[in-house]
């Protein structure tokens, strides 16, 4: 065993893939999973063998390039966020249908208390949805050895695994051991007689469902080996699974007499119904801690051997993180004098738009724009991005956020219903994520609307890495059909904001489609230089260009 320096949950995940012999870690950013990504990136920077760490255009792209990976018979991972997976779920219900070759592990982050998220969403849901294997630790170590387990479990039964994190762990940082580190080894292409097993058509698929659910006895004995059953005293017991294991064994520090509670400890699914049985026999009330939807609960009380109490019955508060106060108070446990919480209250701190940052002087703009064609209460789509922030007062420039991409396909959809101006702001990596089939729509339809993408190079909100449309915005949307007479480049500073309004008041009195792109470096990314390379490269390039030329 080696012993590692401090790391996060989510970086022991990248750490464990890396030493489990990829070839390929894929992902797209997203809280709380980037530093996964970015942690194995780094890990196969350094190694300088035969490996790729791949950023993708988004969550579905990166899977597929995981799964293809997985058939050329080599291990991969991928990393995405919870809502991510949503992007993603055709090609991961699909695939566990196919199969893999080469061990294919999914590291998903849910981030219970929507810290930076759009919902609370549980992907054990969607693991259970799609008849796969779910892994959930509760500490960093497990984070290690379970992702570990997972590539060895995904070859043994040929399925995707996966792992599932959530923010307070992802973000938890302690040593853990490793394990010995293999070097990517191929375990060949699939055999010919296998390769059909890849092709759901109808009749493919329809043998390869039958085959999926004759897997399920295995992946229940394969999650017994990582579940516990631990019997007590007493008719009154608990459920744990994820940091409920974790603050519930923080618990019996302060509290030994716990130690007598029959508990069933759930780290991996799908869960053996004859584990259920043996300790719903052994308890009469039972309290459930788990993360964030009460799956294990609502499982549990179908039985009717036991009363059942978590989430559903107010027992546990049914939205946000659990914490160890939350087990306290479901357990009647005492505070001891002098340690309870400080209860200070201590004001919220918003967050705000970086000095210097250029949506702001884009968002200045369209409002003057606005009220200058005579439309100041326009209802604005805005997207997923640092540049939401503008939905917050005093600015309040957007007035819809759903989900990534959502912005140009809503504005289309309220130009038909007769809005105008119909506008959308949307970011420069969130238009190559999901926005461009929405602007494909609206060039074919000739829909009545404005669309502004704010193109400052990067992925803002994650980190500042580079957007996979890095200066390539204007000819994605002129190869989507926008005419380049409706296609203006602006730059959003202070000086230039009388001519980018006036350029805005056209566009927004125009019929049809039209498209503005604000372009403006991240004023952080400037700041680290993390474009300088690129930048560099570019020059060289027109400049050899140029001499050749001439």
């Amino acid at each position: 065993m080696i012993q590692s320096t401090l790391a996060l949950g989510v970086e022991a995940v990248g750490q464990a893939a890396f030493d489990a012999g990829i070839k390929g870690a894929f992902g797209y950013p997203g809280t709380p999973s980037t530093e996964g990504f970015e942690y194995v990136e780094a890990l196969i920077q350094q190694d300088g063998k035969d490996r790729v760490a791949q950023w993708a255009t988004n969550e579905k792209v990166a899977y597929d390039l995981a799964l293809g990976m997985s058939y050329a018979g080599y291990r991969s991972l991928v990393t995405m966020k919870h809502v991510g997976l949503n992007v993603a779920m055709d090609a991961f219900a699909n695939s566990a249908l196919t199969g893999v070759q080469g061990g294919l592990v999914l590291l998903v982050a849910d981030d219970p208390g929507m810290h930076s998220s759009q919902n609370e969403q549980d992907s054990r849901r969607l693991a259970e949805f799609a008849w796969l294997p779910c892994l959930e630790p509760s500490t960093v170590q497990e984070a290690y050895d379970f992702t570990r387990r997972a590539f060895d479990l995904s070859e043994a039964l040929q399925v995707p695994v996966m792992v599932r994190i959530v923010t307070r762990l992802a973000h938890c940082r302690a040593p853990f051991l490793r394990q010995e580190a293999l070097a990517p080894a191929g375990i060949g292409l699939t055999p010919k007689a296998r390769v059909q097993d890849w092709v759901l058509i109808p009749s493919n698929a329809r043998r390869r469902y039958v085959d999926l659910l004759a897997k399920q006895p295995r992946m229940r004995q394969e999650a017994a080996t990582l579940n516990r059953l631990v019997s007590g005293t007493g008719r009154r017991g608990v459920v744990l699974a994820g940091l409920g294991r974790a603050y519930f064994g923080q618990l019996l520090i302060e509290h030994p007499e716990l130690a007598a509670l029959p508990r069933l400890e759930v780290a991996a699914y799908p869960l053996d119904p004859a584990l259920e049985r043996a300790f719903l026999d052994q308890v009469d009330d039972v309290l459930v801690f788990e993360e964030d939807y009460p799956v294990l609960e609502e499982r549990l009380g179908l039985r009717e051997r036991a009363q059942v109490r978590g989430r559903l019955d107010g027992a546990v508060p049914r939205t946000g993180e659990l914490s160890p106060r939350i087990l306290k108070d479901a357990l009647g446990l005492a505070t001891p004098d002098g340690k309870g919480a400080a209860g200070l209250d201590l004001p919220v701190r918003a967050p705000r738009f970086c000095d210097g940052c250029g949506h702001v002087d884009a968002y200045e703009a369209l409002q003057e724009a606005l009220r200058n064609v005579g439309a100041p209460e326009a209802r604005v789509f805005g997207d997923i991005g640092c540049y939401t922030l503008a939905a917050q007062e005093p600015m309040a420039a957007i007035h819809a956020v759903v989900e990534m991409g959502a912005s140009i396909s809503m504005a289309v959809g309220a130009a038909f219903a007769g809005q105008t101006p119909s506008v959308a702001v949307i970011g420069d990596s969130t238009f190559a994520h999901s926005g461009l089939p929405a602007l494909l729509t609206a060039a074919e339809s000739k829909a009545n609307v404005t669309v502004l993408v704010l193109d400052n190079r990067v992925v803002g909100m994650t980190g500042q890495q580079p957007s996979q449309a890095l200066d390539q915005v204007e000819r994605l949307v002129l190869g989507l059909g926008i005419p380049e007479i409706d296609l203006q480049v602006l730059t959003p500073l202070p000086k230039q904001h009388a001519a980018n309004v006036t350029a805005l008041e056209a566009a927004l009195r125009h019929e049809g489609p039209s498209v503005v792109v604000f372009r403006r470096e991240c004023i952080q990314s400037l700041r680290r230089g993390l474009l300088k390379d690129h930048d560099r490269a570019v020059r060289e390039h027109h400049t050899c260009s140029a001499e050749v030329c001439s």
